[in-house]
């Protein structure tokens, strides 16, 4: 029984990981792997810091993981990351421009 299920995991996972494997797959990828960074970007400047922070490299971590990530579904017809992705991602880009905008309002203050 338990070398049956273990043919049938192997055979699945050959079919989703090698079988199919192809350009998007690979853009897929990639983009979760850029998505995943950000995770650890965020937790190692929390360590460092010895308390909970966002640094400014989690932003473009994850716009740049969730656009390839809503070009991959966009091109995969795959509507639950477009609508996820789509919405995700002008959240990312607005903290973006927040933090750059109080960088400015920041660098100001302190020139004059």
């Amino acid at each position: 029984m338990f070398i049956h299920y273990g043919q049938a995991l192997g055979d699945y996972l050959y079919d989703v990981f090698v079988a199919k494997f192809d350009f998007w797959l690979a853009f897929g990828l990639v983009a979760q792997l850029l998505f995943t960074a950000r995770f650890l970007v965020q937790w190692i400047s929390s360590e460092r810091a010895g308390q909970s922070v966002v640094p400014m490299a989690f932003w473009f971590f994850s716009m740049a993981g969730g656009m390839m990530t809503l070009v991959y579904g966009v091109a995969k017809r795959e509507p639950v990351i477009i609508i996820g992705q789509a919405f995700a991602t002008v959240i990312y880009i607005r903290n973006i421009m927040l933090i750059l905008k109080n960088h400015a309002k920041g660098s100001k203050t302190l020139d004059s």
